[in-house]
């Protein structure tokens, strides 16, 4: 029989059967070390089925490029012997959040009055008759948590100008839903389109695009790819990126609220689902979190990713170290170490049956952390999404049971 929460007609083989792939503590030591390996069966009719398989052959080419690119120009930067061994060295500092499940140990809130700068946008993609679009600015109050990064982190100084882009129509500020973009994904057009801004906003909403720390206007000037700044900085880089993306958020959410939004939510694709489930661990004043295709454990992905995943491997053999070290090391960046501060009733999740860039068994994973909250499957890959009406129209249900 179908779970009652999922909000799809495409479901699991074993569905409500399927065992609960999440463990009841310390999930980096108690998942599987192969986790990475396994595979998330559904039961599919011939048509989708044929589908999937089409639309998994491009995510198979594309995310061999993207491993590529990632091991040669940016995480092997991380994975030198000199810093590796410092980042080995800060296990410790940076597991206490995750060890204690406490986000606030390591997600610190910004402090108030942080002054953000609007201007019209001057080529916006979408632009409403009865509304207006704002490039919103502000200098990020961000300070690495570990005091070893403090000098790296000053040495981007674009990275620390937040940037978003927002819709707000001319009656006043409405309930409003941000969306974040995916690793490299940032462009305001791209996800103009991909989340169906115009639609959501035809609906009532006002919108927000939030762009990650080191992705467009905040990556470096000699950065060779948007989001290249993410990774580049080793572990510890990466516990400290996700600390700051979720401070900024908040400043927003601070700015906002100051400006008379009643109520606001957070999607997010990819990346940035990760990161909209590392807010609802985070912010309990967001109206619901709704991940799409998102990353739920980042060691277990790189294993995955060809053939990026070799020097991963290679890395963790030359220090004689287990998986369980790697997901220690990032644990207290990962929504998978924290309860939601959000009720399962407000959380829905987004996954693509055929995603071989972030395959659905990470959606799933998150789905069993959340108490197998609502989730909808569509039979797509990452980046074709094969019946998107359907989603959008489970999204729309979503809302209004949760009266948004």
């Amino acid at each position: 029989m179908p779970h009652e929460n999922i909000m799809s007609r495409i479901v699991h083989d074993r569905c409500i059967a399927a065992p609960n792939l999440m463990p009841p503590d310390e999930w980096w030591r108690r998942l599987e070390p192969d986790f990475a390996g396994q595979s998330e069966g559904f039961a599919l009719d011939w048509y989708d089925r044929a589908r999937v398989q089409l639309t998994a052959v491009s995510d198979l080419a594309i995310r061999s490029g993207a491993a590529s690119a990632v091991g040669a120009l940016a995480v092997s930067l991380g994975l030198q012997r000199s810093p590796l061994r410092a980042d080995l060295d800060d296990v410790d500092f940076y597991a206490r959040a995750a060890e204690q499940r406490n986000p606030d140990l390591f997600f610190a809130p910004p402090p108030k009055g942080v002054k953000v700068t609007a201007t019209p946008a001057s080529v916006p993609s979408f632009r409403p008759k009865d509304g207006q679009v704002m490039d919103l600015r502000f200098e990020s109050p961000f300070l690495p948590v570990n005091p070893r990064m403090h000098g790296r982190w000053q040495q981007n100084q674009r990275n620390n100008i937040a940037h978003a882009r927002y819709w707000r129509h001319e009656s006043g500020p409405r309930p409003t839903i941000a969306a974040i973009h995916g690793f490299c994904a940032d462009a305001y057009w791209l996800n103009t389109w991909f989340f169906a801004l115009p639609l959501l906003y035809r609906m009532g909403y006002d919108l927000l695009l939030f762009t990650l720390p080191f992705h467009g206007p905040r990556q470096h000037p000699l950065s060779p790819f948007s989001g290249h700044g993410f990774f580049a900085r080793g572990l510890a880089g990466i516990n400290e990126a996700f600390a700051q993306a979720v401070c900024d958020f908040r400043v927003l959410m601070d700015h906002l609220e100051a400006e008379g939004v009643p109520r606001l939510g957070v999607t997010g694709m990819s990346l940035g689902g990760y990161t909209a489930a590392l807010l609802a661990a985070v912010e309990p004043r967001l109206a619901f979190s709704m991940p799409n295709v998102p990353v739920a454990s980042i060691p277990d992905l790189l294993l995955e990713w060809h053939p990026l995943s070799l020097a991963v491997r290679a890395m963790l053999a030359a220090t004689r170290q287990p998986i369980s070290t790697l997901r220690r090391a990032l644990a207290s960046c990962t929504p998978l170490s924290y309860p939601a501060r959000l009720p399962k009733q407000r959380l829905m999740i987004i996954g693509g049956v055929a995603d071989r860039i972030v395959p659905p068994k990470h959606a799933r994973l998150l789905w069993d952390h959340w108490g197998r909250c609502a989730i909808h499957w569509f039979p797509g890959s990452h980046l074709i999404h094969f019946d998107k009406q359907d989603y959008v129209t489970q999204t729309a249900k979503f809302f209004k049971r949760i009266g948004f």
